[in-house]
């Protein structure tokens, strides 16, 4: 008998999310796959092109029917107003489908919860999940209410109390709680314990080696250091500056930026401010089938978050890191609790705390100077890649979690 799936995920193709992963590969494995989506908009801030109100709401994408939940766009800057806006519009709209809809279409097998931020775009699953007694299997990304109140000038009672509220009440409701990370364990079970449910599910990549490399763009010549991915507040762009200032006493070394986000023209300012042009390049947005031909150009591939006293951050391991460790990279980290026990693990590079510019400029001339190591801690992420991080091995994973009879 054909299982059905029912993948709930604000962000879906043609934004670059694992949702369209997950619902291409169970597609593949046999599995009836519906998506429960919002009209795609991030992170340009706008409706993409061909989608809207009155366009492409019911579409499919790899065999996968999706359906488009109208949700207010983010805004090209959105603040904390427009992105609440945003994340709101979504839980209203989507209770309609599932009243409306959902309810009566058919029995699904699971409800997969893609949870990234927001955490209230789980809303639609728990009210399916609870009308028609659906297991629910939420993959954890991101940790609430913490996401949002690291970001508040003065966090607010009247806003973390119902976030903290409304969180746990999605990992009781939840069947299996997947976590990204190992160090958000704790901060799951930090008002309740859930560790019956909690199970490790980390991220994955394509194998960057296995696509095919074409050229994309010449480089600066020197010791390429890369950061690719969103150029956002969480990356703490202002300490890589630092950091940037300080090794331009190396004039061999480079920096090389790929990809867009809140902060990319601030970077753009900021470097030419600095008189940083000779050591930096800030080169935008690329599809991600350039990413290999730009990632084999690097000695190095940078990583960093701004530092901060909330956990979550601490403990986030970023998507980008597997696509680093994919390529076969070795990694250089400023950076939080998370990412540095598995660098070390993987023994593939170096990391300093993050917001430490100053030791993180001095670990970098050092390697500069010596790159004795590279070549190791290059072979040592390859490997770890194919041990852990391959997209078969992960997906299979997920299908043994919901295909288990005990949690139905």
């Amino acid at each position: 008998m054909t299982r059905r799936v029912l993948l709930v995920a604000q962000n879906f193709y043609p934004e670059f999310f694992k949702s369209n992963d997950i619902a291409t590969e169970l597609v593949a494995r046999g599995y009836k796959v519906d998506v429960l989506a919002g009209i795609p908009n991030y992170p340009e801030g706008v409706f993409y092109d061909g989608y809207g109100l009155f366009r492409r709401r019911v579409d499919s994408y790899n065999g996968a029917k999706v359906y488009r939940v109208y949700q207010v766009p983010r805004g090209r800057r959105p603040g904390s107003l427009r992105l609440s806006i945003n994340y709101l519009s979504f839980l209203f709209c989507s209770t309609f489908w599932i009243l409306f809809y959902f309810v009566f279409k058919r029995r699904y097998d699971a409800i997969i919860v893609h949870q990234t931020s927001p955490i209230t775009q789980a809303w639609p699953a728990l009210l399916l999940g609870a009308l028609r007694r659906t297991p629910i299997y939420t993959w954890v990304l991101d940790i609430w209410p913490d996401s949002v109140l690291a970001f508040m000038q003065r966090p607010k009672r009247f806003v973390s109390a119902p976030l903290g509220w409304f969180t746990n009440l999605v990992y009781r409701r939840s069947k299996r709680i997947l976590i990204s990370s190992p160090g958000f364990r704790g901060l799951v079970n930090r008002d309740a314990s859930y560790d019956d449910k909690i199970v490790y599910f980390p991220n994955w990549c394509e194998d960057m080696l296995k696509m095919e490399c074409h050229e994309v763009r010449t480089l600066p010549e020197g010791f390429r250091i890369m950061m690719a991915g969103n150029l956002s507040d969480a990356t703490g762009l202002d300490g890589v500056v630092e950091v940037i200032k300080r090794t331009a006493q190396n004039p061999e070394i480079k920096w090389i930026f790929v990809g867009g986000g809140n902060r990319e023209e601030w970077l753009r300012e900021t470097i030419k401010e600095c008189g940083l042009e000779s050591c930096c390049e800030v080169l935008g947005r690329f599809p991600f089938e350039d990413m290999p031909s730009l990632y084999k150009l690097a000695d190095v591939m940078f990583i960093s978050l701004k530092p901060t006293t909330y956990q979550h951050l601490e403990q986030t391991i970023p998507a980008r890191l597997q696509s680093y460790i994919a390529a076969g990279k070795p990694v250089v980290g400023m950076i939080g609790e998370g990412v540095t026990k598995l660098i070390d693990e993987i023994g593939c590079g170096a990391t300093v705390d993050a917001g430490d510019y100053e030791a993180c400029a001095k670990k970098i001339l050092e390697i500069a100077a010596d790159r004795s190591k590279l070549a190791t801690w290059s072979a040592n992420a390859r490997n770890y890649y194919l041990k852990n991080y391959t997209k078969g091995l992960c997906i299979d994973n997920l299908v043994s979690i919901i295909s288990n009879t005990s949690d139905r």
